[in-house]
């Protein structure tokens, strides 16, 4: 249970959660199995907006407004919009499951025997960019007054249970396989038309899908949305990994005259790739793909078997029709397979 007010604690009457604006509370999230960091996520509004916005359907999306995610919708008697978080009162309550904020979640679908698990998360300093107002003036106060984290505890038959008392007792390593989440920052794009970002990941293993997305002068604005993307009129982008380019060729991008379809190809093809889903089902149309997130899919997970056993040095290049400003920030989400083991018995956990 949560409540919305102003920063004095009077009631707020403009103020009102953007799409996925709860995540947008918390600045880190991250897992830990025995006191090891086994997954975590930095700017986690951000990054579950951006995997969201690849992964969902629509009717996904209608399902997940009990986590505070919807978008909204204009009604059609007073052309306004739809809010359906917040109550006349300021009070708000959400169920968000784990695999909306990390990799983790999403990809394990094993028990975990004999092992503590914690969940840390770290607050914002403020709540300006989960908030969106038409009154610059208004300062957002957000007060978590319960929170829970509910786990699944599974009661196994007695059959089981020896067969588990048996794979702890052998003293062997079990593995945890799953993609992880990391989210790249480049806070201020120069003012020039062409761009080279080298990516220095914090990560050892080889990205296998990346997205890159745009926001401009947002951050840290009540009056601006942080769950829209701009366009930057993109003309071209390429990621290279040591000397291999993808995509191989060039997309010719011009968003002034609506030619953007191989980009939004790409984007609607994430969930082929990534789920091994038969048909795409994407969030958005076209239009509104232009008008809420033009973001950028590249597909790397087909890949020479030296990237997959070598180093990675990773370059972003983009074009664009004008100079970008500097109040631009890029953003380059990318998704690991990471690959950890832990012993039941020592209670030891490495990562590979």
């Amino acid at each position: 249970m949560r409540k919305l007010t102003k920063s004095d604690g009077t009631k707020a009457t403009k103020l009102e959660f953007i799409n996925n604006g709860v995540a947008f509370i918390f600045r880190e999230i991250r897992l830990e199995v025995n006191g090891i960091v086994v997954d975590s996520v930095r700017n986690v509004g951000l990054v579950s907006t951006i995997k969201s916005y690849l992964s969902f359907n629509e009717n996904e999306s209608v399902l997940l407004q009990n986590a505070g995610w919807f978008q909204k919708k204009v009604t059609p008697t007073t052309g306004t919009d739809k809010k359906i978080l917040v109550d006349s009162n300021g009070n708000f309550n959400v169920c968000i499951p784990m695999k909306f904020l990390l990799g983790f979640f999403e990809d394990f679908r094993k028990l975990i025997i004999n092992m503590k698990q914690e969940l840390v998360l770290i607050r914002n300093s403020n709540d300006m960019d989960c908030i969106s107002s038409e009154d610059e003036s208004e300062e957002p106060k957000i007060d978590i007054q319960k929170l829970y984290w509910r786990v699944p505890h599974v009661t196994v038959s007695i059959p089981e249970q020896l067969r588990l008392n048996k794979i702890v007792n052998r003293n062997i390593e079990l593995p945890i396989k799953f993609r992880s989440w990391e989210l790249i920052e480049y806070p201020s794009l120069s003012a020039t038309t062409r761009h080279t970002w080298p990516v220095k990941t914090t990560k050892v293993e080889t990205p296998r899908h990346v997205i890159i997305a745009f926001h401009k002068a947002r951050k840290g604005k009540i009056t601006k949305d942080m769950f829209k993307f701009a366009n930057c009129s993109l003309k071209n982008i390429r990621i290279f990994l040591n000397s291999e380019r993808y995509p191989y060729n060039d997309l010719y991008l011009d968003y002034e005259n609506n030619k953007f379809a191989t980009l939004y190809e790409m984007f609607a093809n994430f969930q082929e790739s990534y789920y091994s889903y038969k048909t795409n089902q994407p969030i958005f149309n076209p239009m509104e793909f232009k008008s809420h997130a033009p973001i950028t899919h590249i597909d790397c997970s087909r890949q020479k078997e030296t990237l997959q056993t070598g180093s990675i040095v990773m370059r972003i290049e983009f074009e664009t029709e004008q100079p970008t400003t500097t109040d631009t920030t890029a953003y380059c989400l990318i998704l690991h397979e990471k690959h950890f083991t832990y012993n039941p018995l020592t209670k030891i956990v490495k990562q590979y």
